[in-house]
């Protein structure tokens, strides 16, 4: 049976470039392992942070746009993005850490039945690190050049939040096409894994019967889940059709090939694959220091350099 193997990457929105870019390489210690713009619109930047090469799985992702107004939350939205972290101690670490740069967060917690702690980054995107022990992404590499030390480094996406009001709708969707599994439920929440026992698949469904949320700076666009190749492309295409979702078909990203459709609340999914990867136009020990694009934009290039603001320091 085919099956989702976990995130992908999750994809948000940003007001200050420099503050994220500074925020998530310099304070979290993520590589930035491409620096590039939105295939969509090439004016602004899309920037991706993950570990030293850019493993499935460990990639935020950031378009940038100035004019972004402040998100108006509620439901129907990716809420929350957990980050998983090998140890208590990794918990501790972090919040010494958070304090150092003066980012907002709580006191250590739990969510998901975890160790946890909440904070939010500069566009107050919702953050939770989360400690998983026995769950190793696989790939999933530390970098060298990090600030932060190699046994507290962030070791990918864990759980996802999201909040809907058609509850039992996008747990059908989620179950009987792509055979996520519940793992727990707790009166309107149920915790779902795409094989059991991986966190770097999970998600937490919420019931939230509140207006749809209005997105701006720091609102989640998308989650996008992994596909082995374009043949399992292929496969979940066909599902979402015969279920009756619009599916965008198969787009070639050049770094990955992927589609898109949205589900009965409006959450946007994508379904991505893992490779080329981030390599296919950079050497490892260069990514994400230039501005690298995809073949079909490579004869714009002059032009859409030279609309991109310098990102602050480099």
């Amino acid at each position: 049976m085919t099956y989702i193997k976990g995130h992908h990457h999750l994809s948000m929105i940003t007001k200050d470039i420099y503050a994220n870019n500074y925020f998530y390489e310099t304070v979290l210690g993520l590589r930035r392992v491409k620096k590039t713009v939105n295939q969509d619109d090439p004016t602004m930047y899309h920037l991706f942070f993950g570990d030293r090469k850019g493993t499935p799985g460990t990639e935020l992702t950031f378009f940038d746009m100035p004019m972004a107004g402040t998100t108006h939350r509620g439901s129907n939205a990716i809420t929350k993005i957990g980050l998983v972290v090998a140890s208590e101690q990794s918990l501790i670490y972090w919040k010494e850490r958070l304090d150092q740069y003066d980012v907002p967060h709580g006191e250590i917690t739990t969510y998901g039945n975890r160790p946890a702690l909440h904070f939010e980054d500069p566009d107050r995107l919702r953050l939770v690190f989360v400690v998983e022990e026995n769950d190793t992404l696989d790939g999933w590499e530390a970098w060298e050049k990090s600030p932060v030390l190699t046994e507290h480094q962030i070791r990918g996406v864990g759980p996802v939040e999201i909040k809907v009001r058609r509850f039992d709708k996008i747990l059908r969707t989620l179950t009987e096409i792509f055979h996520y599994e519940e793992i727990h439920r707790q009166e309107e929440q149920v915790i779902l894994q795409s094989s059991h026992g991986n966190t770097f698949s999970e998600l937490v469904v919420k019931f939230l019967d509140e207006p749809t949320e209005r997105p701006g700076r720091g609102s989640i666009h998308h989650l996008a889940i992994r596909a082995k190749d374009e043949a399992e492309l292929q496969h979940w295409n066909k599902l979402i059709r015969q279920r009756g979702f619009v599916s965008t078909g198969i787009i070639d990203r050049f770094y990955f090939k992927s589609l898109y459709f949205r589900e009965s609340n409006g959450i946007l999914f994508e379904i991505a694959t893992d490779g080329p990867g981030f390599t296919i136009d950079s050497d490892l020990e260069t990514l994400g220091e230039t501005i690298d694009l995809p073949p079909a934009l490579e004869s714009q290039r002059a032009q859409i350099e030279a609309q991109l603001k310098p990102i602050e320091g480099e």
